[in-house]
């Protein structure tokens, strides 16, 4: 396989419609943010964790947003980082393994932050701006 003829999945501008999803997908996709953020919370509440912590550490993930001062692409791949639910569950799993309390409220945290903004609508970024995600437009460019 040629690499080179590959796109770039993170920052490949992909226009006003190619890569996301419409209907019940969109749908199925949004129900699924639904879950990871219920199961997320409830997991939290099961291992004891603290609401303020919760409330301090929920929002955190959107500093991210700052990368798009830096431009579009920047943004999207900053802002794709850290809303994959990759880097969260690798810390879930490594929090367990060590019996490190704070680390699994942390990704727990932070996998429910995740999960919400995909009920919300709020995917993954393309390079177009910030208003293109995988789950469809968000915001003024919703109605492009």
């Amino acid at each position: 396989m040629d690499m080179a003829a590959q796109p770039d999945l993170v920052t490949e501008p992909l226009g006003a419609s190619r890569g996301a999803v419409m209907g019940g997908v969109r749908l199925l996709l949004r129900l699924e943010g639904l879950v990871l953020a219920a199961a997320a919370v409830a997991f939290y509440a099961h291992q004891g964790g603290s609401w303020w912590l919760f409330a301090a550490l929920f929002l955190a993930p959107d500093v991210s947003f700052a990368a798009y001062l830096a431009g579009p692409r920047l943004g999207a791949v900053v802002y794709n980082a850290v809303h994959s639910t990759l880097a969260p569950a690798a810390l879930l799993a490594i929090g367990l393994a060590a019996g490190q309390p704070l680390v699994v409220e942390i990704a727990t945290i932070w996998l429910a932050h995740i999960g919400v903004d995909r009920l919300a609508g709020y995917g993954l970024k393309y390079v177009d701006g910030f208003g293109f995600t995988h789950l469809g437009r968000i915001g003024r460019d919703a109605a492009r």
